[in-house]
């Protein structure tokens, strides 16, 4: 059925897959080609779609310049990787905007019932409203993680827009959004109005100068179902293609290690891009970071462990801290990755077991031997009890 949402990929990418060497990405990916038809996708682990859909930016042309993308990406060297991955082409413009929320809503459900990880190439951000509402086939909360300079609030009275897609997401029924994380906001593009919002629904929400550490985004990541990245979060030296880019922001490399830390998550199930505006590139430079975005999380898929949720917490080491109230605090440690988990024992609602371990570090350990509770178990057990 999501057939008839995609055409083909352009065929100026084909043409410069094949003018690359032999071991290049291009040439193991089942490609959406106007000769090859729609892929096959038996096997496939990962599936690349492209969503030509502007209507929700401030400037229309957003998703102008996709086959930029990927011809960067498809003329990198793939890693030591087993996962298959297929690209099924773009998702066109609908006749409304919500003819093309359905189109991507439809493709992302259909690929989590094979266990495909869809990672999508937009378009504004408001898309991930739609990959949002595909999650609706798991009757299951999930994590919301958002990698932005700016939160996309709004009001729940404006339309369906890259800014304010967020407020959708918390309000609409049916509503299965457990917890929203944004990583790297810059306090002077969002009210306090929206800071405090966030606090009092016990979301979290890091400032850019919190994870210049960009290792402590790691527990963040691990606890995500769906990983969405605004390319405009990124500094407009090293990412000039977006209306919003702004002298401050995240690194390319810090890009890169937030894309491996979202991929080597068991959790993450679907991971975008969005907000690339083509007809505003230097050289090629936003598109070729963002093709190099992409390839790090596909290495992060490569190399997940498969811990927690995969394996229960009886396979982990256990360390318990009793606080001054006798309650007791477990962490466990798994030995395969070193990975931390803090567990929540008050669980009311079966629809949230799969919460019951939060990711953490090393550092919410060392905190909790100290008698200071992590602010992100208490955010959690206040969702929870």
């Amino acid at each position: 059925m999501i057939v008839d949402f995609f055409s083909p990929v352009n065929n100026s990418v084909v043409a410069h897959i094949l003018s690359q060497p032999s071991m290049v990405l291009g040439k193991t990916v089942r490609l959406h080609t106007e000769k090859e038809g729609f892929p096959d996708l038996t096997g496939i682990k990962i599936a690349i779609l492209g969503v030509a859909e502007g209507r929700g930016a401030e400037l229309y042309n957003c998703y102008e310049g996709l086959y930029y993308v990927r011809k960067e990406l498809y003329q990198l060297f793939a890693g030591n990787w087993h996962a298959e991955i297929a690209d099924l082409g773009n998702i066109e413009q609908g006749n409304t905007i919500e003819d093309t929320y359905f189109a991507v809503a439809t493709t992302v459900s259909s690929l989590l019932k094979e266990n495909i990880i869809p990672i999508i190439i937009g378009g504004s951000q408001d898309i991930t409203y739609a990959n949002y509402r595909a999650y609706d086939i798991l009757e299951q909360t999930v994590n919301l993680v958002s990698v932005d300079s700016r939160f996309d609030i709004g009001t729940s009275e404006e339309d369906m827009l890259s800014r304010s897609f967020l407020s959708k997401v918390i309000m609409e029924e049916p509503n299965n959004l457990f917890n929203y994380s944004n990583i790297g906001y810059q306090t002077y593009f969002n009210s306090q109005e929206e800071i405090l919002l966030l606090d009092k629904l016990y979301f979290d929400a890091y400032r850019l100068g919190e994870v210049k550490d960009i290792t402590l985004v790691e527990p963040i990541l691990r606890d995500a179902d769906i990983v969405s990245f605004d390319i405009g979060c990124i500094r407009q030296s090293e990412a000039p293609a977006n209306s919003n880019a702004s002298p401050n922001g995240f690194y390319g490399e810090d890009a890169c290690a937030i894309a491996r830390y979202a991929g080597i998550s068991d959790k993450v199930t679907s991971f975008g891009v969005y907000e690339y505006n083509g007809a505003l590139d230097i050289h090629n430079q936003t598109a070729k970071l963002i093709a190099q975005i992409i390839w790090y999380f596909v290495e992060g898929v490569n190399h997940r462990a498969y811990d927690y949720p995969y394996a229960t917490k009886e396979s982990y080491e256990k360390y318990t801290v009793v606080l001054d109230d006798d309650d007791p605090l477990n962490f466990y440690k798994s030995d395969k990755s070193g990975r931390w988990w803090m567990e929540i024992n008050l669980i009311s609602n079966n629809k949230h077991k799969r919460h019951a371990l939060i990711p953490c570090s090393y550092r919410d350990y060392e905190e909790a031997l100290k008698l200071k509770i992590p602010k992100r178990w208490f955010k959690a057990l206040q969702k929870l009890a």
